[in-house]
């Protein structure tokens, strides 16, 4: 992470906070030494942010400091913050950081009269994360492989318990409430096929890339399921 950027989501998470924060959570959020988190600080706090700091106590932002607001009304924030909650239960590590990231920035700049604790974490609201491990271990390769259109191959079980190798053109991911899901063209049957992603047992993103078209696309895959 550049200086910059962690200067940045050091002040967001700053923002976030009505107490004190240490100098070992924030090193723990932001991945970085205590040492690191010190001489950033000082750097915000020489850039003008008013930060307020007592030794073994933590830091905090100076209560009056200015926010701007956010023009997002309650029902929509509300839909922003069920959206990051889900995909910081179901989604791979990278984005599940990245949900939490969003929350941070929502929070940091919600006007006083929304910051309340039934907005950030409303007591209606119940996320279980299932076995988020199992169920996303392979969604960090595979977006990389869909973004960059590589073919990968799969050491995969099939429903019936039959042990398969094959070589995919991966094209989507969907999540069906229990499992994800990966939407490919399979070169072995030369047809589209979905990929549990609990079921796959090895995976290599190849050096070979693919080319979608009208008829390979994860578009038209969903347009010949059912209604």
């Amino acid at each position: 992470m550049r200086k910059a950027e962690r200067l940045f989501q050091l002040l967001t998470l700053l923002r976030s906070r009505r107490t004190v924060i240490t100098a070992a959570e924030l090193a723990e959020r932001l991945g970085v030494s205590e040492r690191t988190i010190y001489r950033d600080m000082q750097a915000l706090s020489l850039s003008g942010v008013p930060i307020e700091s007592e030794a073994g106590v933590g830091y905090r932002l100076t209560p009056g400091f200015s926010l701007p607001p956010l023009m997002f009304d309650e029902s929509e924030l509300h839909a922003l913050i069920t959206g990051m909650k889900m995909v910081r239960s179901w989604g791979d590590d990278a984005m599940a950081s990245a949900a939490q990231n969003v929350l941070d920035k929502v929070q940091a700049i919600l006007p006083e009269r929304l910051h309340t604790p039934n907005m950030m974490d409303p007591e209606w609201l119940v996320m279980p994360t299932f076995n988020r491990e199992v169920l996303s271990q392979y969604s960090t390769p595979i977006r990389q492989a869909i973004l960059n259109k590589s073919k990968v191959d799969i050491d995969y079980i099939r429903q019936d318990g039959t042990a398969s190798t094959r070589r995919i053109c991966p094209l989507g991911m969907v999540y069906w409430g229990h499992a994800w899901t990966l939407i490919a063209w399979c070169e072995n049957r030369n047809d589209y096929r979905m990929f549990r992603f609990d079921r796959i047992q090895q995976l290599q993103i190849t050096s070979d890339h693919f080319i979608t078209s009208d008829t390979c696309n994860l578009q038209h895959y969903m347009a010949q399921q059912p209604c």
